[in-house]
């Protein structure tokens, strides 16, 4: 793609790095950009800039913060005799999307996937299991992806949590609210047959 200016171009090639973003949506991007008052611009430059100097990580749980101790560990409301396990940030937020939840969490930073490199101790594991003995915990919900990588985290994290007095749960897994039986796939199907709870009318 030939460009008019270097300094889109170079704009484009930043802004194409992006996940889900290819060159001509980057262009359309950069364009509107251009063509925005330039206070829109640097607005969003130098909230970017400030995102990447300023951001914290929580202390306790390792998410996304503003401060040293995240909004949901200085909570006083919360729930701290439950800590729900996550993979990252962004579960956390669809958790807290449902309002359904009401304790504390822990970022785990990832999962374990020996084809990626990524060890335990590239997670901070270590962090939560010394939350438990100097708190009130009484139950930890493993809400980890239903997957070959997110079952082998749950099943390390088990038994490392194994020598406390702790309940371990995982989330539900199963068929979803208005889905229809014939089009589960046989490992979904399975796994609601087989975690099946009691009717509650």
């Amino acid at each position: 793609m030939n460009y008019p200016s270097k300094l889109i171009e170079n704009a484009v090639n930043e802004v194409s790095k992006l996940p889900g973003i290819g060159k001509k949506t980057a262009l359309r991007l950069v364009l509107h950009l251009l063509k925005r008052e330039e206070e829109t611009t640097l607005a969003l430059a130098e909230s970017l800039t400030q995102l990447r100097t300023q951001i914290k990580y929580c202390r306790n749980c390792h998410n996304i913060s503003d401060a040293d101790v995240c909004a949901i560990c200085a909570n006083a409301m919360r729930d701290r005799s439950i800590i729900c396990v996550v993979e990252d940030t962004r579960d956390v937020l669809a958790i807290e999307n449902t309002s359904q939840y009401k304790g504390l969490y822990h970022v785990l930073g990832g999962i374990i996937s020996p084809i990626e490199g990524v060890g335990p101790n590239d997670l901070h594991i270590d962090s939560l299991i010394r939350r438990i003995p100097d708190s009130d915990v009484k139950e930890v919900i493993l809400a980890l992806s239903p997957t070959m990588e997110g079952d082998t985290t749950a099943f390390y994290l088990t038994k490392k949590l194994k020598p406390f007095d702790l309940k371990i749960s995982t989330i539900a897994r199963g068929i979803p609210i208005g889905g229809e039986l014939e089009y589960a796939d046989e490992i979904t199907l399975g796994r609601s047959i087989m975690t099946r709870v009691a009717y509650e009318s």
